[in-house]
């Protein structure tokens, strides 16, 4: 069904406002899909779902503003919204449609990409808890690539292979964490930043899959972890990688991508802020069977709330404190799974070198 307000589709920065609510380049308009122009730069949806929460959607904007509501609009009521700031309409520039093709990023450019991820940050902090080994198989497998600036690209490739966008984040070699841009992202997309129609025509739109959903077919019997970020599936495949860990890209980053998932055993392990929201999400999600697990019941402390701490950092933690590989709610008891047994896992094939 198709609905005459949506979410604007991302096209690069100029298609995110800044949100009325916490002042960040991360708000995502509502558009009205017949003329292509937003209904107000404070009618949306902030990306920063756990640090702002704004929402303010068309119903609830046209309820405190009755005279922006198009002629012949039947657009459910709601209750009061968060603002009443009505500012003129802005266009917001529309992209061609690309008639059910899925675009693909120039392989020249990935390939090149791939000759600069062992001198990224990210890679560098793998390396202080991970033996180098298993990091260079850690780079093959998820096809991780590099910037001349020590950025990582994480590639978002399909069951078919086909790259359809590279998500480029800097971390802290250190700790491992984001480092915010100056105007305050910490993220970027490739296709956002090559010129066009140099590198890319000028119709190419990116429609996102599953992070790791190439290692689907490579490995069809195992069970499917579903985490939220690229560095956490990276991380805990490193831990365990009997399992086959993909990423969602964000808490709320759900949807129909997710049937990929469906007919295979899947566990899915969030940041400790979106436990109760994946739980309610995956509870009537009817794309795959989702179990959702939480790890840190009973066990997370002030600080771990406060810091939003993901499954990569709750497994660090833990193996360090053990000296071995972290218990896995997935695992018997008894498997006594340990260093040695990550090593034989992954010499058993697990990282076996593939053509891009």
């Amino acid at each position: 069904m198709d609905y005459r307000y949506q979410l604007a589709p991302y096209s690069g920065k100029g298609s995110r406002l800044v949100c009325p609510n916490c002042g960040k380049r991360e708000l995502v308009p509502y558009i009205d899909s017949q003329t292509g122009e937003i209904i107000d730069e404070t009618c949306g949806k902030c990306n920063r779902l756990s640090h702002c929460g704004y929402h303010l959607t068309p119903s609830q904007f046209f309820q405190e503003n009755p005279g922006a509501r198009p002629q012949g609009d039947s657009w459910r009521e709601y209750p009061t919204s968060l603002r009443n700031n009505q500012k003129p309409k802005k266009k917001l520039p529309l992209k061609p449609k690309v008639g059910g093709t899925i675009c693909q990023l120039p392989q020249d450019l990935v390939q090149r990409s791939f000759t600069r991820a062992q001198d990224s940050n990210f890679v560098r902090f793998l390396e202080t808890i991970l033996d180098p080994l298993i990091v260079e198989g850690l780079i093959d497998l998820y096809k991780i690539g590099g910037t001349k600036a020590g950025e990582s690209i994480f590639y978002e490739i399909d069951r078919e292979g086909r790259y359809r966008g590279g998500k480029i984040i800097q971390f802290n070699p250190v700790t491992g964490k984001r480092i915010k841009k100056n105007d305050g992202n910490d993220v970027n997309w490739l296709h956002s930043v090559l010129e066009r129609p140099k590198y890319l025509p000028n119709d190419w739109q990116m429609k996102q899959c599953v992070f790791g959903e190439h290692l689907l077919d490579m490995y069809p019997d195992r069970t499917v972890c579903l985490v939220e970020s690229e560095k956490s599936a990276i991380i805990c495949t490193g831990f365990m990688p009997e399992f086959v860990w993909v990423a969602t890209g964000g808490k709320s980053q759900l949807g129909e991508k997710l049937n990929v998932l469906k007919g295979r055993e899947v566990v899915a392990f969030p940041d400790i802020d979106a436990v109760e929201y994946w739980k309610t999400y995956f509870s009537t999600f009817e794309g795959a069977d989702i179990n959702v697990e939480d790890l840190y019941e009973g066990q997370a402390t002030e600080e771990d709330i406060k810091n939003q701490i993901d499954p990569a950092d709750w497994f660090i933690r833990e193996a360090q404190a053990v000296h071995s590989c972290p218990p896995c709610p997935l695992r018997p008891p008894e498997s006594g799974v340990d260093k040695f047994m990550i090593s034989a896992i992954w010499e058993d094939g697990h990282i076996a070198r593939q053509d891009p």
